[in-house]
């Protein structure tokens, strides 16, 4: 029988908030070390819960929603960083295919949803409806006011199924995001990330606002409550968010205990082939 010892996931965070440097409240600093050493506890909190999670046969479903650059992926690489992808997977939906048009909304997102003993982590998710596709204009009106009415039915009729269901909203300033805007810009490796959509929506910040507001107002309910991340700095985001979640299960240590390698086979007629049969790699470095 596995030793179950209780976890108590936020209990490093206090101590790391001491450490963090005290300026104007939306602008704190944190060492670079004390980041890396709370991240490195919280990861291993997360394959802790994962085991939890494999172990009972849950089914959770997280949402990262947020505006561009606001660090939704930054936060996801963190959590899926140490686990198995076989228990916790990312889903990140393309736009929609012509037929996926013609589909009832959330099928195409359902079929992703998942089974005992697995965490989903959705990079964006059917809240594209509530905010790209209609300030874009890439909705109707009644298709908008349909998505208001359903989405709260459709996320109830997910948590009586047995759904854990859990969404973040990531909140980021206007000077933060073309802070990071820019940044991407000046890096060619980040430059991919700017699409026409993320340069389109600076133009429309207010609709965005509004449209986040009006998609809270009806979908921030009790069953699945929003829980907004506030994101101007990205290291103290991904601890908050990590804290957080991992704070919403009372999950046990179920880690597997040390394991004892056996003795290889020894090799007594088997000759291999010649390395010189075998295409490798040049030794560029």
């Amino acid at each position: 029988m596995k030793d179950k010892k209780k976890t108590d996931p936020g209990e490093n965070i206090q101590s790391v908030i001491k450490q963090i440097e005290p300026e104007k409240k939306d602008h704190r600093k944190i060492k670079n070390k004390v980041y890396e050493k709370e991240l490195a506890n919280l990861q291993i909190e997360l394959v802790k819960l994962q085991e939890w999670i494999k172990h009972e046969g849950l089914r959770v479903v997280v949402i990262f929603e947020g505006r561009d650059a606001a660090g939704k992926g930054g936060v996801i690489k963190r959590i899926t960083q140490r686990l198995n992808p076989r228990v916790c997977r990312v889903v990140a939906l393309p736009t929609a295919t012509e037929k996926e048009k013609t589909q009832w909304y959330f099928q195409r997102y359902a079929v992703h949803l998942p089974a005992a003993g697995e965490m989903v982590l959705f990079d964006r998710s059917w809240y594209n409806r509530a905010g790209v596709e209609r300030v874009m204009g890439y909705c109707t009106e009644s298709e908008y006011q349909e998505f208001l009415r359903a989405c709260p039915e459709f996320e109830r009729m997910l948590v009586r199924a047995g759904i854990r269901l859990i969404k973040y909203w990531f909140s980021v300033s206007d000077e933060e995001q073309e802070r990071r805007f820019l940044a991407r810009i000046k890096d060619p490796t980040k430059r991919w990330k700017l699409s026409p959509m993320d340069l389109a929506s600076r133009e429309k910040w207010v609709d965005y606002s509004r449209a986040k507001d009006e998609m809270f107002k009806y979908t921030d309910i009790k069953q699945a409550p929003w829980y907004v991340v506030r994101a101007d700095n990205k290291k103290l985001a991904r601890l908050n968010c990590i804290s957080h979640l991992l704070g919403l299960f009372s999950y046990q240590d179920l880690t597997p205990k040390e394991i004892k390698l056996p003795p290889r086979q020894e090799n007594d007629s088997y000759i291999r082939p010649p390395l010189t049969d075998q295409t490798f790699v040049p030794q560029v470095y």
